[in-house]
């Protein structure tokens, strides 16, 4: 947890086109995106002064508000490069990156064709999502009460804030519990991923994840794929029941916050933290890394 509130931060956000103080990025109380979660966002991690995977980051942010039914009047080139400037403005070198576009405060009611689109962009130094030490023996994770939504019902493709709601109820349960996390289903009652998370399982050398069809298909999951189509290992994209966690010998999450976080517990099942999980780990490490160019 900050020791400092994060409206209390130093330096530079950029908002709707110019750089304004920390202190004076601000939005006012009737806007439609706080009071019916017309907001979409990304979270995104500098490395060396480079912000990893920006354009594709940058790219699903426009396609979330393309989901929500508004136009980000940014283009994405634009979003990237603000993203670069503001964080050399901010000094920083490793650094969460966390734009975002809303519907602004000119409608207030469920209908709101006419607000503005707003889009901001705030950067600050934000290091493991899980405790180190913890993270090093593999997380602890809950049996999450709430499921993913069935697609039908909600815009499942975007990174929309409205549908982080259930995914901050279950971790604030599963932490009370002395949890780091919680598993979440979906709502046919299939292992869907964590609250902010996917997951991830090994089985006899082979990796299991569930097919994204109702849960984002993360950025760093498919980097993770792809560093282990790179080692040779199988991925086994299905449905995967929760009865079958008791079969499987390692379990990790991934994503920007979380990286490559292995895991110990899910509820009842227990996971020893091996050496697959360790190779990705150390592999998506290496992979986030700039890769340098060797002087002539």
């Amino acid at each position: 947890m900050a020791s400092v509130p994060f409206d209390q931060l130093d330096g530079h956000i950029w908002m709707n086109g110019e750089f304004v103080k920390w202190a004076d990025a601000k939005v006012h109380v009737l806007t439609h995106g706080l009071h019916y979660a017309s907001a979409v966002f990304e979270g995104e991690r500098a490395y060396g002064g480079e912000i990893f995977k920006l354009t594709e980051h940058t790219e699903r942010l426009h396609e979330s508000a393309r989901l929500l039914g508004f136009k980000i009047p940014y283009s994405v080139a634009e979003i990237d490069g603000a993203c670069r400037e503001l964080l050399v403005k901010q000094g920083f070198s490793d650094a969460y990156v966390r734009p975002i576009a809303w519907r602004g405060s000119e409608m207030m009611g469920v209908s709101a064709q006419s607000n503005r689109i707003n889009c901001a962009i705030a950067i600050w130094q934000w290091p493991s999502y899980f405790d180190p030490e913890q993270k090093l023996k593999g997380i602890r994770l809950d049996l999450a009460e709430y499921r993913r939504p069935d697609p039908r019902t909600a815009p499942s493709k975007s990174k929309a804030a409205g549908l982080y709601m259930i995914c901050t109820l279950s971790k604030h349960a599963a932490e009370a519990k002395g949890y780091a996390d919680a598993l979440m289903l979906d709502w046919r009652g299939q292992v869907a991923e964590a609250t902010g998370a996917n997951v991830f399982f090994v089985k006899d050398g082979e990796l299991h994840t569930p097919t994204p069809d109702c849960f984002l298909d993360g950025i760093t999951r498919r980097t993770v794929i792809e560093l282990a189509r790179r080692r040779g290992l199988k991925i086994n994209e299905r449905v995967i029941m929760p009865e079958e966690l008791d079969g499987f010998s390692e379990c990790f999450l991934t994503g920007t916050a979380a990286e490559v976080t292995p895991v110990s517990e899910v509820g009842p099942y227990r996971f020893t933290p091996g050496e697959i999980s360790a190779t990705l780990m150390n592999d998506y490490a290496a992979e986030v890394q700039p890769k340098r160019v060797a002087a002539e």
